[in-house]
């Protein structure tokens, strides 16, 4: 930046403006004395420890994770169902961990705020899942979560009570494998219980939060998949506030999130919901398209996005400001140092 302002470039240039929409930003962003900003690993650290509930919304690639961003999340779920899902296959780990991580890449890529992915079992042994955090580091992603059951895994809400649990010891051993991999002291590895899922009670639910909290994991989320919120309160009850707690309230959606402060839970996750909007968005319209042969309603204000708000969503303006100082010949020779005549031998 203090080489660009020191070279010449015309005024009233495509150069010339776009040097000053970059002037424009606050000194703080150029200046190397500037606080610098906060790790993604740390912002969802804090949001975990913080005093007061917090909330982690559902994406599933770059477009619903800026829309999330844009909406004043301060944080992002990525889910296990949901990504599957957007791919075509089902929630059974159809999907590798390889392109799970992809797809994290670019929501990552285009938001600021952090990312907790929903790592399903670890994709294997401690192995693949102390892997998985080293991939998941190296594209800024801030957390994993990990389910204990059996890979490949089955979405909970498919005959949960039929779906073997993990073994106790080789759980905390995952765990412990994936805290000893990461380099970031921030990043979160949340350890989620299935018990309830899978028809125990709370004698088991809470002896496995308490192992897995001995082997390090940062938070715990407590799953349930009853139409009310008596498991969580009474998970809440008997772990009181040994380590932040995560609820994901999908089947339990008439709670008032008041409850759950109450309770003590850390998180709330919305966990699948833009997913499952853009569903029965596409199927109505698809669906109004094919019966009438005409875009005339889907056309209709408020029914789609306008061509400009996609062009938004993608940042467009930014390319245009760079191809005005990096494709314009003119603007180019201006701003370049002066050309030094060859050397010769007298």
């Amino acid at each position: 930046m203090q080489r660009i302002s020191q070279l010449a470039v015309s005024k009233g240039t495509p150069a010339f403006q776009a040097i000053k929409r970059l002037r424009s930003l606050p000194k703080a962003s150029f200046s190397s004395a500037a606080e610098p900003e906060k790790r993604k690993t740390t912002k969802l650290r804090e949001m975990f420890y913080k005093k007061d509930l917090d909330f982690l919304m559902e994406a599933h690639n770059g477009l619903s994770a800026k829309i999330v961003q844009e909406a004043g999340f301060k944080g992002i779920w990525a889910s296990g169902l949901s990504l599957s899902a957007q791919l075509g296959v089902r929630d059974n780990n159809e999907a590798s961990w390889t392109q799970v991580v992809d797809v994290c890449d670019f929501m990552t890529e285009c938001t600021d705020i952090p990312i907790l992915l929903d790592g399903d079992t670890g994709f294997g042994n401690f192995n693949n899942a102390r892997r998985l955090i080293t991939k998941l580091e190296r594209c800024d992603i801030a957390g994993v979560c990990m389910e204990d059951k059996l890979f490949p895994k089955t979405n909970s809400f498919i005959d949960g009570e039929l779906q073997p649990l993990a073994d106790i010891d080789e759980f905390c051993g995952k765990i412990m494998a994936c805290k000893d991999t990461q380099k970031d002291p921030d990043f979160m590895v949340v350890a989620r219980l299935e018990a309830f899922i899978t028809g125990y009670g709370l004698d088991e639910a809470y002896r496995r939060a308490d192992a897995y909290h001995r082997a390090g994991a940062d938070a715990i989320l407590c799953h349930s998949k009853k139409k009310d919120d008596s498991d969580i309160k009474a998970f809440m009850e008997a772990w009181g506030d040994r380590c932040p707690v995560v609820i994901v309230p999908t089947k339990y959606p008439d709670t008032p999130v008041d409850t759950f402060r109450d309770y003590g839970v850390s998180m709330v996750i919305w966990a699948n919901h833009n997913m499952r909007a853009s569903i029965n968005a596409m199927q109505q319209v698809t669906q109004d398209i094919y019966d009438t042969q005409s875009l005339v309603g889907s056309e209709k204000p408020g029914v789609i996005a306008t061509v400009p708000e996609v062009f938004r969503l993608q940042n467009t303006g930014e390319l245009k400001t760079a191809e005005a100082l990096y494709e314009n010949p003119t603007e180019i020779h201006k701003r370049m140092e002066p050309a030094r005549p060859m050397k010769t031998s007298e």
